[in-house]
């Protein structure tokens, strides 16, 4: 089965400056579900999201479509990394307290994920989707940040991308909701940290493909100058859009 790959030719550096996700979302989602024997995390990349599990639930499954990424994931004890389509895993029936798809259910084919998702879940079990979208730091530096995002790589972001843009509000989502707190990522970043993570967008390496040149250099002297110091650390703040719910009988 085919995926959307934009991110196995860059899956050590979407290991090293990605950004983690706050430890108190997945206390809440450790609180809402019926048990915690066992937790899927869908399109885990390298897998921060599956770790924060793993010290919640008794056993995590970590799948992904790309090879290249399983590679690179975390590992843990009670962690099995799997290269599976998120349509169609090897997980047996009603197996499933907890589905966690970080950043990821905009590139999934929705009817055959719910569709396993249904499969999957447990009664009164749980499935929460989240996405993040720019990221903030001051007014200086958020006017590059904007630019970078917008007119230098904006025309390269894959279609699928407008979903994060309004935070997964408008992708369908047919389970019984769930009202969350909010929720952010926070990092204090030194400059080296910001370009690299600004490299992993799937937008920057189809720019790097098309054109064959390194869109940072674009903002490179203005993003500078804004940082300051480039061993200054600052911090980074991401707001998160959450979704969650149960299987609707």
């Amino acid at each position: 089965m085919s995926f959307k790959d934009h991110f196995s030719g860059h899956a050590s550096d979407y290991a090293r400056y990605r950004p983690s996700y706050p430890e108190p979302l997945f206390d809440w989602l450790a609180g809402v579900v019926p048990a915690r024997e066992l937790a899927w995390d869908c399109a885990t990349g390298s897998g921060q999201v599956a770790l924060s599990l793993a010290r919640r639930f008794g056993k995590v499954m970590a799948t992904d479509a790309s090879a290249k990424q399983i590679e690179n994931a975390i590992p843990a004890p009670n962690i099995s990394y799997r290269v599976e389509p998120a349509e169609g895993t090897s997980l047996a029936d009603a197996s499933v307290d907890l589905i966690t798809v970080g950043q990821a259910l905009h590139w999934l084919d929705l009817t055959g994920f719910y569709t396993e998702v249904r499969r999957v879940l447990r009664p009164g079990g749980v499935i929460a989707v989240w996405c993040y979208s720019l990221f903030g730091c001051n007014p200086e530096v958020d006017a590059v940040f904007l630019r970078y995002y917008r007119d230098v790589v904006g025309p390269y972001w894959p279609e699928d991308r407008k979903a994060v843009e309004t935070g997964y509000r408008d992708l369908p989502f047919p389970f019984s909701p769930l009202a969350p707190p909010s929720f952010s990522m926070e990092a204090d970043w030194e400059l080296e940290q910001v370009l690299g993570y600004l490299d992993t967008w799937s937008s920057a390496q189809r720019y790097r493909k098309m054109r064959g040149a390194d869109p940072r250099r674009e903002i490179a002297d203005d993003l500078g100058r804004a940082w300051g110091s480039p061993g200054a650390a600052r911090r980074i703040k991401w707001p998160l859009h959450l979704r969650v719910g149960r299987v609707v009988p």
